[in-house]
């Protein structure tokens, strides 16, 4: 390996780890820090996405190594969230390549800059664990916003775990520890997983980059997570809405950019 390639292959661990610990830590967001940096070093947006999902799928490894270690995982929520959601990732992952990227980042941008509002304006929102009973109409209403977010999951990513998070808060009334957990694993491992699978059979993906960002993602995951369970509710809050203003600010710009 040349002095070049190992430089990027270690540029792409840093990047990993940074990206899926703040990630494991917030709810969501990975995509923020290393989708962009895909694209920035040269990728196609399709490859990018379907190289971004594949080592994703490794920060919910690192994630649930963690948060099983402290039964933070709810079968019912767990098992409606796969339900719910993997329909959704599968149709989003096979209409990317018609989604017109600029239009579809400024909307995506706008939606989680009102995601950290909202959380700002609701002071006690997820900090204690008020899980709804799982009546007719909280199934139905919970299952439609799962399946729309796992449009974004599989068509755009940036940002779709931070959805997931806040609507089960919100919605399912979870707090943001037992949301995140949950967001973690099940869209990490199995949303993830699948839009890679659809991605990866219609495109292409970049094997050579994998090594590097699937272990920087196992670091990050772990990382994250002993951080978002060590720190409580009330600061795994304000690290998720500090990262959807980022995040919400950094695809604004990105948009006007395309």
């Amino acid at each position: 390996m040349n002095p070049s390639e190992l430089l990027l292959q270690m540029g792409l661990a840093i990047t990993a780890v940074v990206a899926n610990a703040l990630s494991a830590f917030a709810g969501g967001g990975a995509g923020l820090v290393q989708l962009p940096a895909l694209i920035l070093l040269g990728l196609p947006f399709a490859m990018a996405l379907a190289t971004h999902k594949i080592a994703s799928v490794a920060l919910g490894l690192g994630a649930a190594g963690r948060h099983w270690r402290s039964s933070t995982l709810n079968a019912p929520m767990s098992g409606l969230i796969l339900a719910a959601g993997l329909p959704g990732v599968w149709i989003g992952a096979r209409m990317v390549l018609a989604v017109p990227d600029r239009i579809a980042t400024a909307v995506l941008a706008l939606l989680t800059l009102a995601l950290g509002l909202y959380s700002v304006c609701r002071p006690q929102l997820g900090t204690l664990d008020q899980r709804r009973r799982l009546s007719v109409k909280v199934l139905v209403v919970g299952s439609m916003g799962l399946f729309g977010i796992g449009i974004l999951n599989g068509s755009l990513s940036s940002g779709s775990g931070l959805f997931v998070t806040l609507w089960l808060v919100r919605w399912f009334g979870l707090s943001y520890t037992q949301a995140v957990a949950h967001t973690l694993i099940l869209v990490g491992l199995c949303w993830n997983g699948t839009g890679a699978l659809v991605l990866g059979i219609s495109g292409e993906i970049r094997w050579g980059w994998l090594p590097a960002l699937i272990s920087g993602s196992l670091l990050g995951g772990f990382i994250g997570a002993h951080l978002s369970l060590s720190h409580g509710d009330r600061m795994v809050k304000r690290a998720f809405e500090i990262l959807a203003a980022l995040m919400g600010m950094s695809l604004l710009i990105r948009s006007c950019l395309i």
